[in-house]
């Protein structure tokens, strides 16, 4: 046999609509208050939850960007290290080489001119030792570069390319040097004006390294600030204010409790009438 439908009073009825509905929104409260935002998905709000999608998503881009310029910023460092280091050396190397000049004696001369040697070659292994994960900017014979990309899209970038230090240190290598101690100053002048010449393109590189550092520096730093401008948007279309949610979440518990008690009293009401009989 079927149930007969049971049949609430209008009161109760309505008690009852008023209780479903704060429990309703004492959930989306909940929801907002346990994730700390008011759009948490796009049923919420469609437009503010993709269009902070679209900024967390850019933001995420260019922190890629930005470790990439990090990486780049090493490179860059390595090889400004190893042009101060050849800077250092050159100038040991030109003091041997007035040291040589300065004396008569060929057998120190000779000894001095194997100190020479022994720098040429501590020069050149600097610059073989200035890479920086396998891109080495002072190595120009084998044509190395990078490319830094510093927006989402890589449509805006720099190119940064190896600096000719080499070819100098390999000409003065080549030098015969043995004219040292012909009992001439000859070769050990030309000496020095090979070294003044290496010492003004490591200069120049330095120079040129240094401005690109700055042009990577400014932008990363730009990044950074285009990154937290990104997510304080993001934050500001789809975040809940906690101390609001708080205390929608006190007025639904009370607006809970008057509730029950009033659906409590509607109930009695209708119980009145059983004392009828």
């Amino acid at each position: 046999m079927a149930m007969n439908n049971i049949t609430l009073t209008s009161g109760m009825r309505a008690n009852l609509f008023s209780l479903q509905q704060t429990s309703t929104m004492m959930e989306t409260t909940q929801t907002r208050l346990s994730s700390g935002k008011r759009v948490n998905s796009a049923l919420d709000d469609p437009i503010n939850f993709f269009a902070a999608q679209g900024h967390t998503q850019r933001a995420n881009d260019l922190a890629m960007r930005k470790d990439e310029m990090s990486e780049a910023i090493q490179t860059i460092k390595s090889a400004n290290n190893g042009l101060e280091a050849m800077t250092d050396m050159i100038a040991s190397a030109k003091s041997l080489a007035q040291s040589a000049m300065a004396t008569n004696d060929m057998s120190e001369r000779a000894t001095l001119q194997g100190q020479y040697e022994d720098m040429l070659d501590q020069i050149s292994d600097v610059i073989d030792d200035s890479g920086y994960k396998g891109t080495n900017l002072l190595d120009s014979a084998n044509t190395q570069s990078i490319t830094v990309y510093f927006d989402e899209s890589g449509d805006s970038s720099l190119t940064v390319d190896a600096e000719d230090v080499i070819g100098d240190f390999e000409e003065i290598g080549d030098e015969a040097v043995a004219s040292w101690s012909d009992g001439t100053t000859t070769g050990i002048e030309d000496s020095i004006t090979s070294l003044d010449n290496a010492r003004d393109t490591v200069r120049t590189a330095a120079k040129t390294l240094s401005n690109q550092l700055s042009t990577i520096t400014t932008r990363q730093e730009f990044t950074t600030k285009m990154i937290n401008t990104l997510e304080d948007g993001a934050a500001n279309l789809v975040n809940a204010d906690l101390n609001e949610e708080g205390a929608n979440m006190l007025m639904l518990q009370t607006r809970q409790s008057l509730g029950t008690t009033s659906l409590s009293l509607a109930s009695q009401a209708a119980q009145s009438v059983m004392r009828l009989f």
